[in-house]
């Protein structure tokens, strides 16, 4: 495994999360299955939202898995559940049976999102412990690019063939692309460190590891449970523009449905290159710093939006808020490394990343319930500028718990004293 080139294991890693990263494009199969099938668009997303809340209770059971039987062998599972779960979606269709459909897009795909979400970035923090940020950024900017590729192929392909043939070919493909990339990643050895990071280890030295903690240890910890808030809070916001930007933008500042289209398309982008910007920038600002960032920019955002009826600089204020949102899942991986060490990092990441599940439903759920009630999106910006403004104090609190813990460690060693926690 020395042998192995660590670019070439995030390109596996990439590989893996373009292909999984494909589930963000499912927006385009819904007037084609409602047109075809007649299926309502309030049920064809329902399997949506079913696979993103099975990829996060599937990453928190099975992040031991990923790290007991290693990378390889998770992304192969990874790669035979969403290949069978996007092919037997086409089946389904063929079939014109709905119930079946949720099986194979919601729970069978997402298992395969599950384990293909969290076997690459738990090994990209071990192949890169000089650059966590850039490396996890670039796996995860490939989930967020997955849609980018995915959307106009599948389109085109719906439009010269037909729903059920879209999705065979897209998931033998996928099937494909995951185990190439399968094949090619693998832990590095114990105790391994680049070459360049040994060179450079007087000039940049790279901060030691809070703790080397297993799972179990790691969410009796208060900083756990604080980074769990953190990412329940910054990924409500994000998933809730995500969810209603097209109709916000137009009723705001009165665009056109063409002109937020257009919007939303961009924000993909941004979503992709927040993930790489935010989570590269983390390795120099820190990453305790860089979720602060977060959240006082989106409070700000948040509170000014209401305002805005520009639609150029109403998008804008949305693309940041997106690129933030992004940043936080790319950040994450490399944050667990820093809190809690690599040891069980795969397991640690799927416990937290139930605050996607949680959120995934909550966001979207609290703009609905809100908009309804008060015909007017202000409320909902208040609501969430208000959440973000706790995210900040949670993370200030979170700063502080890891400076008062480094702290009793220099104490301890300098009295002696070994210490894990």
């Amino acid at each position: 495994m020395a042998n192995k080139n660590r670019w070439l294991i995030a390109l596996s890693a990439v590989a893996i999360h373009l292909s999984i990263g494909s589930v963000y494009a499912y927006s385009v199969y819904q007037n084609p299955l409602k047109e075809t099938l007649g299926w309502e668009k309030t049920d064809v997303s329902l399997a949506f939202t079913i696979a993103i809340f099975i990829l996060g209770i599937a990453a928190a059971f099975f992040g031991r898995f990923v790290e007991k039987r290693g990378p390889r062998v998770s992304a192969m599972i990874a790669a035979v559940f969403f290949g069978i779960g996007i092919i037997g979606s086409g089946f389904a269709i063929q079939l014109e049976n709905y119930v079946l459909f949720l099986i194979f897009f919601g729970v069978i795909g997402g298992l395969g999102l599950g384990f293909g979400y969290i076997a690459p970035v738990s090994t990209l923090v071990k192949w890169f412990p000089d650059r966590r940020g850039l490396a996890t950024g670039m796996a995860v900017m490939g989930f967020g690019a997955g849609a980018l590729i995915t959307s106009p192929i599948a389109s085109r392909l719906m439009i010269a063939t037909s729903i059920p043939t879209t999705f065979y070919v897209l998931g033998i493909s996928y099937f494909i692309l995951m185990i190439l990339g399968a094949l090619y990643i693998a832990k590095p050895p114990e105790g391994w460190a680049p070459e360049v990071m040994e060179e450079n280890r007087e000039e940049r030295p790279v901060k030691a590891d809070l703790a080397q903690l297993n799972a179990n240890e790691a969410i009796k910890t208060k900083r756990f449970w604080l980074l769990w808030i953190m990412m329940f809070i910054n990924i409500s916001a994000g998933i809730m523009i995500l969810s209603v930007a097209a109709p916000m933008a137009q009723e705001i500042t009165g665009a056109s449905a063409i002109t937020a289209a257009g919007i939303v398309g961009i924000m993909g982008l941004f979503n992709g290159g927040g993930r790489i910007g935010w989570a590269s920038a983390s390795d120099y600002l820190g990453r305790g710093n860089t979720y602060m960032t977060f959240f006082l920019i989106q409070v700000a955002a948040f509170f000014i939006l209401p305002f805005i009826t520009n639609s150029l600089i109403f998008s804008v204020f949305l693309y940041i808020i997106v690129s933030c949102y992004g940043g936080g899942f790319a950040s994450l991986p490399a944050f667990i490394g820093d809190l809690f060490g690599t040891k069980q990092l795969g397991a640690i990441h799927g416990y937290l990343l139930t605050s996607w599940s949680i959120a995934g439903v909550v966001g979207p759920m609290l703009v609905s319930s809100i908009y309804e009630n008060t015909q007017s999106y202000t409320i909902t910006f208040y609501v969430f500028g208000t959440m973000l403004a706790i995210g900040f104090i949670v993370s200030l609190l979170m700063k502080r718990d890891i400076k008062k813990i480094r702290t009793a460690k220099k104490e301890k060693r300098a009295s002696g004293q070994l210490v894990t926690e």
